[in-house]
């Protein structure tokens, strides 16, 4: 039996490469050695946010596009929508009357977030999503959930509901999940922050060559080169830090001296960066394309993955009736 994995991201429409190098790629190499169930976590979108239907809508698909762009294959991995098995919110409900009030509101997101919005605006939604995100994990009996080291709370909290409902019923129902730590590398959008929708400053996995060559060759660079015979540093740049993903040893040394000495512009640097982007953008549209132009092909994934996942989340729910003595 392979260990289980359990991962998802919120509906935000179309990725961008920080989505792929942070999660995404890791999916495509997890699926080859695990039982891997990824979901479109749509309830928990609305936990911040009323989006409008048909935006969602269109959110969840486009996503959904550019994971199987980025080769997540539906015949090695099960993908599925939350809201569509009920089992989740189910399994969230009884969850909640073994978890104390004071486990999710410690929570750095809950407090943060009534640190900037206020008491009035935070629902119990927002609330409560730790405790649906360990219900998305504990119903498929996850081994594995792959996070990030600031993403580890989390699985925590999804380790110590299990501990408590198997201690409470004096019985193993629920599996205690181990964070599976990822290198996710923090991939600096076009502004030199954090690559973010929020922020605008992405470039998207299925970027025309036009649109990233413009994109990339906009970047700020190093503030301390106001001109081309000026020496510069990298380390200063905030397009070396793609430059660390996207371009091999001998490329950067030589660019590198190139910026220091002054014989080299900030868009000859920048181009050997652009050429791999490009590079591997390439693939992505091509396959996002073909699932594009078959929409009926696209839906029948998602419900053969929904399908495969309700099996095993039905058979968990009735374990956990059993225990609780709902079996009637």
């Amino acid at each position: 039996m392979r260990a289980r994995v359990v991962s998802g991201m919120r509906p935000t429409g179309a990725l961008h490469l920080g989505h792929y190098h942070g999660a995404l790629k890791n999916w495509v190499r997890l699926q080859d050695q695990h039982d891997c169930f990824f979901l479109v976590a749509d309830w928990h979108a609305l936990t911040t946010s009323q989006p409008e239907p048909e935006a969602l809508a269109n959110r969840v698909y486009d996503m959904v596009v550019d994971w199987l762009a980025a080769g997540v294959d539906p015949d090695r991995a099960t993908l599925f929508i939350q809201s569509k098995l009920p089992e989740h919110a189910e399994l969230f409900t009884l969850l909640a009357m073994h978890t104390p009030l004071s486990w999710l509101e410690r929570t750095p997101a809950y407090k943060d977030w009534l640190s900037r919005a206020g008491t009035e605006n935070a629902s119990y939604g927002f609330l409560g999503y730790p405790l649906l995100q360990a219900a998305d994990i504990l119903i498929y009996q996850a081994n594995l959930v792959p996070v990030g080291e600031d993403q580890a709370p989390h699985v925590e909290i999804t380790r110590e509901v299990a501990r408590r409902f198997n201690h409470r019923h004096g019985s193993t129902v629920l599996t205690e999940p181990e964070a599976l730590l990822t290198d996710t590398p923090r991939l600096p959008g076009l502004d030199g922050d954090k690559m973010s929708k929020s922020l605008g400053n992405t470039i998207a996995m299925r970027d025309t060559p036009e649109a990233t060559t413009d994109k990339v060759r906009r970047m700020p660079t190093d503030p301390q080169r106001v001109r081309r015979s000026d020496p510069g540093e990298p380390s200063r740049c905030p397009v070396w830090p793609l430059h660390q993903i996207y371009t091999d040893a001998d490329t950067r040394s030589s660019l590198a001296q190139g910026c220091q000495r002054a014989s080299i512009g900030c868009l000859d640097c920048k181009q050997p960066l652009i050429d791999a982007i490009v590079r591997e953008q390439q693939p992505w549209r091509e396959r996002a394309e073909a699932w594009l132009a078959q929409p009926k092909q696209l839906q029948w994934v998602v419900e053969l993955g929904t399908e495969r996942a309700r099996t095993v989340a039905r058979q968990t729910l009735r374990e956990v009736r059993d225990a609780m003595g709902l079996a009637y």
